[in-house]
């Protein structure tokens, strides 16, 4: 092995001063003898897929045509790598659930030996490591980087020690994130579950879920009764308006720096104005969610392709906020939307305005509209903690090698 002394990392953990040496992976890496698939009963019934977020078990045998494609065995505690998506941090280590399954020759599994296999993988699943590598892909077409490529990249590696102490506070930190992940997921899964549950069903005039107190059927009233459209056109440059954007995920948000506002807004455009407190939908997504409320105290400026409204009394806004993208609703929308491609329907207000809905009591609105306003802001602060997390974790890993 060729050892060559480069320096230490900028975070340590105590006991450990030695220089970090450099090696290639081909120290520590080697092409197996490869074992292919004759038989598609060999398979398992499933195949390994590996992706940017790690392994996946699929069972596709349907679709899997051997000659075709040639498909290998794979054993537990190879790395598994993306050919085409190396540079894109497509690299995992192959579970014990997943001895003998198989991959195709374009995502290649290399044994490893004399190393902490999760310390390597640590290293190179980094973006400043792996990012690097781009220009070292090769093909006419689809860029890859071969196994042989790979073996002649350069690593840093302290002693086994030091390695196991990287490895094991990166499992644990990385253990923990996922924990919150799950944390986050399972709000959000709740909060999907109450939606379907606290607003009535089709043809129901009361929800299956409900608050203590409130035993009144719910009135049906149309949206055109709820709702006021607005269309306050302006321009957003003469009239010193930030001009936002609209998302199915997101709903209203700031645009970002890649938008350039003297290319956005020309002399023929329209915009609209959204009021605090109003809400702005986009017609052609709103089967899918497309729907945003100002919570701000200043005014926006949105596409002129935009619905903008307001709520008239009488009707609470954080109930109505949470009911526009309820299953409910975009059930809703699809039943009544216009146009004769799929892709293309749409519901512009004067549809919009047609739908007829069961709404509570202004007293149930609000307590539903606050109940979700809660729900809502703990999820973001399970989402801000989990974002943290990552960041800090990217930010050690950026100190932690050499």
């Amino acid at each position: 092995m060729n050892k060559e002394q480069i320096g230490i990392p900028k975070l340590r953990f105590p006991g450990f001063t030695g220089a970090w040496e450099q090696r290639r992976l081909g120290d520590y890496l080697s092409i197996p003898t490869k074992e292919p698939i004759t038989d598609i009963n060999e398979l398992k019934l499933m195949t390994l897929k590996l992706n940017l977020e790690g392994i996946t078990l699929s069972a596709n045998r349907e679709t899997l045509k051997l000659g075709a494609t040639k498909y290998y065995k794979r054993h537990e505690g190879q790395l598994l790598y993306g050919k085409q998506n190396f540079f894109h941090g497509s690299i995992a280590l192959i579970p014990k659930e997943a001895e003998g399954y198989a991959t195709s020759g374009d995502v290649p599994a290399l044994d490893i030996s004399n190393v902490n296999s999760k310390y390597l993988v640590d290293y190179i699943s980094r973006p400043s490591y792996f990012k690097a590598k781009e220009a070292l892909a090769t093909g006419t077409g689809s860029k890859r980087i071969h196994e042989k490529t790979l073996l002649n990249f350069k690593i840093a590696v302290p002693s086994l020690e030091e390695q196991n102490a990287i490895s094991d506070f990166i499992t644990n930190y990385t253990n923990l994130i996922a924990l919150h992940q799950r944390k986050l997921e399972h709000l959000k899964q709740q909060k999907n579950g109450l939606l379907q549950k606290m607003f009535p069903k089709n043809g129901e005039s009361v929800p299956e879920v409900r608050f203590p107190g409130f035993t009144d059927s719910w009135e049906q009233r149309k949206l055109g009764e709820v709702f006021n459209q607005t269309s306050v056109i302006i321009n957003p440059e003469i009239d010193n308006v930030e001009l936002w954007s609209l998302t199915i995920e997101d709903g209203l948000t700031r645009k970002t720096d890649r938008y350039n506002r003297q290319f956005l807004v020309k002399k023929d455009d329209n915009f609209k104005k959204v009021f605090p407190g109003d809400i702005v939908y986009n017609p052609m997504n709103m089967t899918l969610g497309a729907v945003g409320f100002n919570y701000m105290k200043l005014p926006v400026a949105v596409s002129g392709y935009y619905v903008t409204m307001k709520l008239n009394e009488k009707y609470d806004n954080r109930y109505f906020v949470v009911w526009l993208k309820s299953p409910i609703a975009l059930a809703l929308y699809k039943r009544y939307a216009t146009g004769s491609l799929t892709e293309k329907q749409r519901v512009q207000f004067s549809t919009l305005s047609t739908i007829p809905v069961v709404i509570p009591t202004y007293k149930e609105q609000q307590k539903i509209g606050s109940f979700f306003k809660r729900l809502d802001s703990l999820i973001a602060l399970h989402q801000r903690k989990l974002e943290h997390l990552e960041l800090l974790k990217k930010g050690l890993l950026q100190q932690m090698f050499v």
